[in-house]
Order: structure tokens, then C-alpha cells, then sequence
């Protein structure tokens, strides 16, 4: 069953779980473009080189499995200047998994990536196990879903899925991952431009 999605996210899930980062100042003209799930070497490497030509620093929530299969990528990934987060070992959903062995497989993934920026796949956790992960971590959402994994959206929706919803301090999520590439291919580059013509900066966590 797919599961349905919400582009923008509401204020009241953002209240619901408080101590969570939703999004950053909302006074700052600045854009904060994440990337899930890599790093691979079929997608990664174009999402960086499109990052370079805009100056655009952004973060990357690695999947430990990706991290440890290329490591040539993910080492790239921080030469460009990019901030890493922990996106779990096997992409695990929260929700579907005991806590201990969920807690295990962050930790797993973080003896790669070594960060303190962790974001549940799916964004979906229960409210125990990121309690425990904030002890530990800045458990990083997002204000803005581009939608690109989805392969009934066409890659012109996902474009204005990000540039109709994203403002000041939007956290914005891609997924550097297969899945994505027909869409992400297309928006990323449009997206930037977009946002660089009207002012903005690209900043990482």
C-alpha cells in the first residue's frame, strides 16, 4: 500500500513533536536542501556536481549500507564541504521495528558517518525512540517533501512541489537514490536556479 504524503508539513504535527527541527530562521533568506538515502554511485555524483555550479552546500542523510558498499562516494560527498547526517544502517522503519534493535542500527550506522544530525526514514519513529535518539542527536525533519520518490508525480509537479512551498529556512527533501533519479534529475538543477535568481542561499545543517 503506498503510503500518502504531505508536501508542506502542517503546524500542528510540528507541535506535536516538539524538540524536533522542522525547519531553521525564518528570517534568513537561506534554503536547506537534504538529500536521503545515498550515497550511490549512479545519482550522488550528479546531485554534487550540480550542488558545485550553484555553490550550494547542503546535507546529506546517509544510509549506513550505502556508506559502507562506496565509500569513495561518501568521502566525496564530504570534500565538497557537505554536512552528513545518519539516516540509519538499513533504512528501518521506526514504527515496524522494537526500539533496541532500531537504537542498534542508528548506532550501526553512525560508526560510519560519525554525526550528530539524524533523521528517521520515512520520517516516521515512535515518540519513545526519538526520545532516546535526542539525547544523542538533532533529530532533523523537514518542512517541505519534494515528492521525488513518488513515480506517479511527473517531474514538473515535484519542481512545484519545492518551489511553490519552500521560503525562508525551509528544510527541503531530495533522495539521492534510484527511485528518485527520474524526477531529481530534472528539479534539481531547475530548483537551484530558481532559488538563486530570487536571492537565496543553500546552506547544510
Amino acid at each position: 500500500m503506498k503510503m500518502p504524503y504531505l508536501v508542506k508539513t502542517p503546524g500542528l504535527l510540528k507541535q506535536f513533536y516538539p524538540g524536533l527541527t522542522w525547519n531553521k530562521s525564518r528570517t534568513e533568506k537561506a534554503i536547506y536542501l537534504t538529500f536521503d538515502d545515498g550515497p550511490i554511485p549512479q545519482v550522488t555524483p550528479f546531485v554534487l556536481q550540480t550542488l558545485a555550479q550553484f555553490d550550494a552546500k547542503a546535507t546529506f542523510f546517509c544510509i549506513g549500507e550505502n556508506v559502507q558498499k562506496h565509500p569513495e562516494i561518501f568521502e566525496a560527498v564530504k570534500a565538497g564541504g557537505h554536512a552528513i547526517g545518519n539516516h540509519t544502517f538499513n533504512h528501518l522503519r521506526g514504527w515496524n521495528t522494537a526500539n533496541e534493535l532500531y537504537l542498534e542500527n542508528v548506532e550501526q550506522c553512525n560508526q560510519l558517518v560519525k554525526s550528530k544530525l539524524f533523521r528517521p526514514p520515512y520520517g516516521r519513529a515512535k515518540k519513545s525512540q526519538l526520545a532516546a535518539l535526542k539525547k544523542q542527536y538533532e533529530v532533523v525533519m523537514w518542512d517541505v517533501l519534494s515528492g521525488d520518490f513518488d513515480p506517479d508525480i511527473s517531474p514538473q509537479q515535484c519542481y512545484q512541489n519545492v518551489v511553490g512551498k519552500s521560503s525562508n529556512g525551509s528544510i527541503v527533501v531530495f533522495h539521492d537514490s534510484l527511485k528518485a533519479w527520474p524526477r531529481l534529475e530534472y528539479v534539481l538543477p531547475k530548483a537551484l536556479a530558481f532559488w538563486q535568481d530570487r536571492g537565496y542561499v543553500f546552506k547544510s545543517l
